[in-house]
């Protein structure tokens, strides 16, 4: 931002940072630091690592990772070996340092491969096959795609373009999860119906971590077609609260009349990642519909 002094970057730091600030003016201020980038920001984004919602601190990695500022790998190795840290928060570290990508944490990540918890060790196998993806020369000729979400992607998509193709290798619990990955963000890319309702069927298959995934892609499309599967998933109680949290952040970018009355009904839902999550999508929800062009007040907005 233009004219930003360390100052101002702290200020928000502090609202970020401020336990008894509404949750939706924290996230605010989070992708405010995100946006701006920096040694500053990121020091702001450490010190709120010790904070009580699981929510908040999952979002932290996930956005040191977008940031793919090396000056956050030390905090995201601390996080990820934290074992007091929640799974879903040792879990976004993993993927953070994957979306890093720097050669010399292919080692670290190895080290998680065999982690107690699922979700850690899903996404260190994801991260340490991303990493092997990159550093493989042979790769050069498969270009990236371009992707219209701006978003550092655990796997790389696909370069099949058909949708039967794509879900039957989604849906393989076979193939290994990286596979899968890539599948899931080539149906993505596509963003045609069938793709979506190909995406959606994922939401019942494979694990907690895959199935989170594939809300976390839904909420990116942005698309109607998807909203009853994700309600589904939402209104399941006997789901992974993981899954449930992403599928009510997915339903915020949606964003429909149908979304915003869903979201209410579980503000008081007995899982804490799940209340703050609708809270948060309500925020969204929000957002969508103003004039907005960004998920974040302006600086001196969240500073003030």
């Amino acid at each position: 931002m233009c004219g930003s002094s360390d100052d101002k970057i702290k200020a928000v730091g502090r609202v970020l940072n401020d336990p008894t600030r509404p949750l939706k003016e924290r996230f605010r201020a989070l992708f405010t630091l995100k946006n701006i980038g920096g040694l500053s920001s990121i020091e702001c984004i450490k010190q709120c690592f010790d904070d009580t919602s699981a929510l908040l601190k999952h979002e932290l990695a996930y956005c040191l990772g977008q940031m793919q500022d090396k000056s956050a790998i030390p905090i995201l190795k601390s996080v990820l070996d934290d074992r007091n840290q929640e799974p879903m928060v040792r879990h976004e570290a993993a993927e953070a340092l994957g979306a890093i990508a720097s050669p010399e944490l292919q080692e670290f990540l190895e080290t998680f491969l065999d982690d107690p918890v699922v979700e850690v060790s899903e996404t260190c196998q994801l991260a340490v096959e991303r990493l092997k993806w990159l550093a493989d020369p042979g790769r050069s000729a498969e270009k990236l795609s371009q992707n219209p979400y701006s978003s550092v992607d655990p796997a790389p998509p696909a370069t099949e373009a058909s949708v039967s193709f794509l879900k039957a290798v989604l849906l393989d619990e076979n193939k290994s999860l990286f596979e899968r990955y890539r599948a899931m963000f080539a149906l993505r890319n596509l963003n045609t119906e069938d793709s979506i309702l190909a995406l959606a069927e994922g939401l019942h298959a494979g694990s907690a971590l895959f199935r989170h995934e594939v809300a976390f892609v839904l909420g990116q499309l942005q698309s109607v077609v998807s909203v009853p599967h994700l309600v589904r998933t939402l209104e399941d109680c006997s789901e992974n609260e993981m899954v449930r949290h992403e599928a009510a952040e997915a339903l915020g970018a949606v964003a429909s009349p149908e979304c915003l009355n869903v979201l209410e009904r579980y503000l008081q839902d007995e899982a804490r990642v799940v209340r703050e999550s609708c809270e948060v999508a309500l925020d969204m929800c929000e957002y969508e519909s103003s004039p907005e062009f960004q998920y974040a007040n302006t600086l001196l907005q969240v500073a003030h």
